[in-house]
Order: C-alpha cells, then sequence, then structure tokens
C-alpha cells in the first residue's frame, strides 16, 4: 500500500513539532503444502460483519492456555489490507501449537489495520488505519484504533480513533513505561513527508490526540522511492532509554533520548542524540529494526537492497559490523527486503523478501558477535510476503502473502531452525500482520 513516488527536500536535519496538528512544513520443497487449516465456519471471511467496529460474536466463549492434548495454545491476531472488500480488518484466531489447529473466535471492522500492537497487560489492542493508500488523497491522514481485547474470550471492543497526523501509518510501539503509543507515518505528502507521531495512552485503553510529532527532510538516490522521508518504524531500545526511527526515504537510522517528562507532554520527551542519527548505505532503504535480548546486537532489514545488517549496539549508539545479502546468487528479479524477527531462544533470525523472490531467509546466529550466517531460503507460496511471526514456543512460524490473500503456518524445528515442507494454508483476504497472545 505504500507509495512509490514523492519528493521533498534535500537537507537532513530532523525536527520536533510541538502541535497536535501535523502542519504542512519543511520445486521439490513446495510439494505437498496445501493442507487446509480448520476453521469454524464455511465462510470465515465473509462480508457479514456489522458496519461498526465492535467484534462479532465469539464462536468459543472460554480461552484455555493448554489444549487437550498439552499444548500450549494462544491467540493469534491478524491484521489486514480491508480494501476491495477482501477482509473486513483484525481477526482473532485460537492458534493450538501442538497440532496447528486454527479456529477463529472473533473479528473487529477497521480499515486497513496492517500493522497492530498488544499492551503489555494484553488488555488492549492498537491498529493503525493505513490512509490515504496508493490512491488517496495527500490531504487525507491515517488513523490510530483503539481496542478492548477480552483474553477470556478472544473479543475485541472498538474504544476510539484518532488521527495518525501524517499520512500512511505503518508500524506501532509502545513505550517502556507504557504512557505513549508512537506511529510511524510512511506519508505519500511530498510536504511535509514522512514522520512519526508521539500519543498518550490513557488509564482506559484510550489512545489520545498527538502531543508530539517528527519529521526528518531528504531523501535518497532512488527515484520514487526516496524522493523525501519515508519513516518505516520506530523502535526503542531494550533499556527503555532511547527511540530509533528507521528512514526509508533518507537512508539514516535517526536515535533519539526518551526521557519522559512527569506529566503526558511533549515537553523534553525526545532529543536527539550527540550523533544524531548512524547512516546506512545510499540507497538501501532501512525498514525494521530488532535487538537481541542481551541488548548488545541489533538488525536492520534495508527494502531498497534487501540485506540484513548487523549492529554492535552500546548506549544509544549503533556501529554496523556486518551485511547479510537476501538475495540468491544469479537471482535477476524485484526485490524488497520487509519484516524480520529473531526466534524465542534467539539462535535463528528469519527475514521476508518480497519483490519477485516471495521467500523467507533463514540465518543461525553467532553468540559470541551476533553475526549471521546464511542457512536457507524458503518459498512462502505466495505473492508479497510483508510481515511474520514466531509462536512463543518456537514450534510455529505463520507468514503472510498480502497479494495472494494467503497466510502459512510453517512446522519450525527449535534446534535446526529448519522450516518443515507441509506447511498448513490459511485463506484470508490480504493478510499483513500477525501477533501471538496468551489468553491467560
Amino acid at each position: 500500500m505504500h507509495p512509490s513516488h514523492s519528493s521533498g527536500a534535500n537537507t537532513l536535519m530532523p525536527f520536533l513539532q510541538d502541535a497536535r496538528p501535523l502542519r504542512a512544513s519543511p520445486a521439490a520443497w513446495a510439494k505437498g503444502f496445501a493442507l487446509m487449516l480448520s476453521l469454524t465456519a464455511a465462510s470465515a471471511f465473509a462480508q457479514s460483519a456489522p458496519a461498526s467496529a465492535a467484534s462479532t460474536a465469539s464462536t468459543a466463549s472460554t480461552a484455555s492456555t493448554v489444549s487437550a492434548s498439552g499444548a500450549e495454545v494462544y491467540d493469534l491476531l491478524v491484521g489486514t489490507y480491508t480494501g476491495g472488500g477482501k477482509s473486513e480488518g483484525i481477526y482473532v484466531y485460537r492458534f493450538d501449537t501442538g497440532n496447528g489447529e486454527l479456529t477463529r473466535i472473533a473479528s473487529a471492522q477497521t480499515v486497513n489495520p496492517s500493522y497492530l500492537v498488544v499492551s503489555r497487560d494484553r488488555n488492549y489492542v492498537y491498529a493503525v488505519n493505513e490512509l490515504p493508500g496508493d490512491n488517496g488523497p495527500a490531504t487525507q491522514r491515517g488513523g490510530v484504533s483503539a481496542f478492548r481485547f477480552d483474553r477470556a474470550t478472544g473479543q475485541l471492543s472498538f474504544l476510539n480513533r484518532v488521527s495518525s497526523d501524517g499520512n500512511d501509518p505503518c508500524y506501532l510501539a509502545i513505550s517502556p513505561d507504557g504512557k505513549y503509543l508512537l506511529t510511524a507515518n510512511y506519508s505519500v505528502a511530498s510536504n511535509p513527508g514522512g514522520s512519526f507521531a508521539v500519543f498518550p495512552l490513557a488509564a482506559n485503553g484510550q489512545v489520545g490526540t498527538s502531543v508530539l510529532t517528527v519529521h526528518h527532510e531528504g531523501g535518497g538516490p532512488v527515484k520514487g522511492r526516496q524522493d523525501n522521508s519515508h519513516v518505516h518504524s520506530t523502535v526503542f531500545s531494550p533499556d527503555g532509554k532511547y527511540l530509533f526511527a528507521q528512514d526509508l526515504g533518507v537512508d539514516k537510522v535517526f536515535a533519539y533520548r526518551y526521557t519522559p517528562p512527569p506529566s503526558q507532554s511533549s515537553r523534553g520527551l525526545l532529543g536527539p542524540t550527540e550523533a544524531r542519527y548512524t547512516p546506512i548505505a545510499p540507497g538501501s532503504g532501512p525498514r525494521h529494526l530488532i535487538f537481541d535480548e542481551s541488548g548488545q546486537h541489533a538488525y536492520l532489514t534495508t527494502e531498497l537492497n534487501a540485506s540484513v545488517l548487523v549492529f554492535a549496539y552500546l548506549d544509544g549508539k549503533l556501529t554496523q559490523v556486518q551485511t547479510a545479502s537476501m538475495i540468491a546468487p544469479g537471482f535477476r528479479g524485484k526485490i524488497g527486503g520487509g519484516a524480520i524477527h529473531l526466534s524465542p531462544d534467539g539462535r535463528f533470525l528469519y527475514a521476508t523478501n518480497r519483490g519477485d523472490a516471495n521467500e523467507i531467509v533463514a540465518f543461525s546466529v553467532d553468540p559470541k558477535n551476533g553475526h549471521l550466517k546464511l542457512l536457507r531460503r524458503y518459498p512462502t507460496l505466495g505473492k508479497t510476503p510483508r510481515e511474520f511471526a514466531i509462536d512463543p514456543t518456537g514450534r510455529w512460524l505463520v507468514v503472510g502473502n498480502q497479494e495472494s490473500d494467503s497466510a502459512y503456518f510453517f512446522r519450525r524445528d527449535p534446534q535446526t531452525g529448519e522450516l518443515a515442507s507441509d506447511p498448513k494454508r490459511l485463506s484470508i483476504g490480504s493478510p499483513v500482520d500477525f501477533k501471538f497472545v496468551s489468553p491467560s
């Protein structure tokens, strides 16, 4: 849904705007894969829900964290694109990690919830409303919606929605203290370009209007993709002292000190670090950043050249130590680095490569220095694998094929990191994001 072109300024000074409104300014492997997941309804994604944001009726009234076979059970939240009438918003399934069985239990109507985040107490779910999209007017702002999440039944109840104060919000993060929600606005508007916004969170789970927006100015060498800023993700450091904003448009990872004031205001909330940013190779297009559990290493996907960058991390500073390409030798075609996640034990790292590759790339992680070693590339059996998730037990990996209306559940070997060749298939319209939640 992200736009492919825009125009912008050519300076690189980030600035803070302390204002609520955003002002216009500066082939053997794949055999036998088609095992269908059992669903509770014959037509799991029919457009039959009421035209409100309240969740649909539950098909399972009680929840258990352990299945009859003794395996752990989780709720799986799926965010989708809703254009074209293929889906209605967010779907909730109950997932048995023992046999991979999936039961749909709820859904909630909301527009283009392409990225989700769950509160630490698991009582609330927040979703972007990625608007205006590729063909929408640049004057239309995106949104952020809040839902109450009933962990016993899996039901989502709409709380409120606010403007994202930017175009095409595509990422969400909750501050370590739980006081703020941040969204990355990828932006289709040429002026002011990409931004990220900060919203206070109320005790009842509602999201307030933004108290701060941050804009980056500049561009990169890839015409049509880097004509101006495109903030793609906002990630807090493990110690909670820093915020990193990955800007695809200007090839920089910006760093900010996070110093929350006593009250939920913008004064002194974020400030640039001494270095201000980590430069990324021109034309790379930084997208998503993650940290390992030790907090000593960070990993970044670059969308435009499909690589994973490895960094040593210390006190707000990223130092690049390795570049691992996702592109197979001799490959010719479109590429597009996407999502990135570590296995629960931190021994393996996975990333999606979209374009014409449509694969998950698996790496092993050296525990001594965090370096990556390529293991294998796995086809996702569809087009445009955007996001994916590994369940908390580490036994399953689910990936969504946005343009093929399918999600595949790969059984995963926690010891070797390998994905099985007979994944289970779920038919779902334009799946994008996945979040596992314990119902207890």
